[in-house]
């Protein structure tokens, strides 16, 4: 089950979001960051993300300046990695033995 946090931060004034997927093992979360990694934002401001692994666990961080930018970015994300996750299942060797 992915771990959901999200908060205002006081200094920054900033939303920030984080969400963390875990995989069945270590090489799934790792293609999973491969794939999403080239994704940049379309705005140059307003909005950053990091994506980062540990273990078999995808980790990504949000910060941004509006709650309509940060949605935005996390609902292209998550349709993004849904489709991954797809094509990871469908080239899955070990389910259809």
């Amino acid at each position: 089950m992915a771990a959901v946090d999200a908060e205002t931060n006081h200094e920054t004034g900033k939303l920030e979001f984080s969400l963390d997927v875990p995989f069945p093992s270590p090489r799934e979360a790792l293609i999973a960051l491969r794939s999403l990694s080239p994704d940049r934002e379309p705005r140059k401001g307003g909005i950053s993300k990091e994506l980062s692994v540990s273990d078999s666990t995808l980790s990504v961080r949000w910060s941004a300046d509006e709650a309509r930018i940060l949605r935005v970015s996390v609902n292209s994300f998550l349709d993004h990695l849904s489709l991954v996750v797809e094509t990871m299942e469908m080239f899955d060797s070990s389910a259809s033995q």
